[in-house]
């Protein structure tokens, strides 16, 4: 470990994901720093549009809304968030995001693991 040395990304050049429904950007990972200890990115999810009932079984996440709105799904639960809002979403619970607003909706995601997990969860 090289606690000395810096990690930097940005989000135009960052790998990630595309998706009918948006796309995840990886800002920091085990894969991008193998010194990492959690996993950070960036969501956005289109308007009307929602991403697939899943779980992380082996880290928690938390996520920040940054713009738009969305209900998020906790379990059995949804929850209303917009900007400026942040859930704390617990290691192995069901959720999913879905955008109920007219413009996307972008959030902050971070992972307590360099090496997230992401399992689809059926009904």
């Amino acid at each position: 470990m090289n606690a000395n040395r810096a990690t930097i990304t940005d989000l135009e050049s960052a790998t990630g994901q595309d998706f009918d429904w948006g796309a995840l950007r990886w800002l920091n990972s085990g894969e991008i720093d193998p010194d990492a200890e959690t996993t950070f990115g960036v969501v956005y999810i289109e308007a009307g549009k929602s991403n697939p009932l899943h779980c992380h079984p082996n880290c928690e996440e938390v996520i920040y809304v940054l713009s738009g709105k969305c209900e998020h799904r906790l379990g059995d639960e949804w929850y209303p968030l917009t900007p400026g809002q942040m859930m704390r979403i617990p290691r192995g619970v069901k959720h999913c995001a879905r955008n109920n607003g007219w413009e996307p909706v972008r959030m902050i995601i971070s992972y307590s693991a360099p090496d997230r997990e992401f399992e689809l969860v059926a009904e």
